[in-house]
């Protein structure tokens, strides 16, 4: 890589008035350079049913993470998420995503049978997509060039700016 990489950090919220998502872009020192919120998604009770198990996946990468990403006029070269389910964006992406999941998680003990680890740590591990596996590699030599050294910090800054926008009601208004 011959630049510096451009990380970008994923949430989605779950609330009573839907699912709120959230997406900052940060240069290799962690100083922003976009920050996009998505309005208020509410699945209805149809949905729910239609979708099943498929509905977090669907809301969080396809509808969400994926309108967030392609919103930012900044390309990320690695996309960084806390929520498991968002992590099928990179089946819509072309750049790597990886899910930092909590050292403890359960789901993330299974998919270290699916040899998705990319790094491990005392606060959390960091996997690839399953169906992605060589992204691994390319984390790896991303994550080596950055000088954020906590990775979980950016989604505190998100969900600080997520709830600043509630007050303010941006996250109700039509998109």
């Amino acid at each position: 890589m011959d630049t510096a990489p451009n990380l970008g950090f994923l949430t989605i919220v779950e609330e009573n008035h839907g699912y709120l998502g959230g997406y900052l872009l940060t240069n290799s020192w962690g100083r922003p350079l976009e920050f996009r919120l998505s309005t208020a998604v509410q699945p209805n009770r149809v949905q729910q049913i239609l979708y099943g198990s498929t509905l977090k996946p669907y809301l969080y990468a396809d509808l969400i993470g994926k309108t967030l990403v392609e919103k930012c006029s900044i390309p990320a070269d690695l996309v960084i998420t806390d929520c498991q389910p968002a992590l099928d964006l990179r089946l819509h992406v072309s750049m790597p995503v990886v899910w930092m999941a909590p050292p403890a998680d359960g789901n993330s003990q299974a998919l270290d049978e699916a040899n998705t680890v990319v790094e491990r740590s005392e606060r959390h591990l960091l996997h690839c997509h399953a169906e992605h596996p060589s992204d691994a590699a390319a984390i790896r030599g991303i994550l080596e060039t950055i000088d954020c050294p906590d990775l979980a910090e950016p989604f505190a800054r998100i969900r600080e700016a997520l709830a600043e926008a509630r007050k303010l009601g941006a996250t109700h208004r039509a998109a």
